[in-house]
């Protein structure tokens, strides 16, 4: 491991992408870093959909008007699911694998960008998840999380700044309230 703080700073959302695939093996370490992922009581309530077909990609990027339009745009798009059957914790254990897979990626030099699903509207009457659902044919009880969207960088964004932490919002040994 070189340097886990620096992947950090420099990993940050990336929405514009170039015209370029990625490789098979990048592809490959991305998905092994969701499977690698912890999840409680070992019971891995997560599934992942990888999406590469340019048509599907735009019917995905339709999923939240005006908010996911660049998934249109990407080489890679992951359906992150979740069994709630499975697990009580699936929100928490697709959470911890989706961040996975975007450390994996920036570690590789691809861009990405986590589009929430759950909780978010397609129209007044259908969830995002269930226009997801219904495109991609995914069974009940599963339920989509996010869809992660992964490409080349179209340009490098700057680092984030340690700097600009918001230590306010830690609190040692009990809450306090700050001044």
């Amino acid at each position: 491991m070189d340097n886990f703080q620096q992947l950090l700073l420099t990993r940050r959302s990336i929405r514009k992408f170039k015209d370029e695939l990625l490789t098979a093996d990048e592809t490959r370490l991305i998905l092994e870093a969701g499977l690698l992922s912890p999840t409680s009581k070992n019971l891995h309530s997560w599934e992942f959909i990888a999406v590469e077909q340019k048509e599907m990609l735009v019917s995905l990027s339709q999923c939240k008007p005006h908010s996911a339009s660049f998934i249109a745009d990407t080489a890679l798009a992951i359906v992150v699911l979740g069994n709630p059957l499975d697990s009580s914790a699936w929100i928490e254990d697709a959470s911890i694998a989706a961040i996975n897979m975007q450390l994996q990626a920036e570690e590789l030099g691809i861009g990405s960008c986590w589009v929430q699903v759950r909780d978010r509207y397609y129209s007044d009457t259908v969830t995002s998840g269930e226009y997801i659902n219904n495109l991609l044919d995914i069974p009940m009880p599963l339920e989509v999380l996010c869809v992660l969207a992964f490409g080349k960088k179209e340009k490098e964004r700057t680092p984030a700044d340690l700097n600009n932490l918001h230590w306010e919002k830690v609190h040692i040994e009990k809450y306090k309230l700050h001044d």
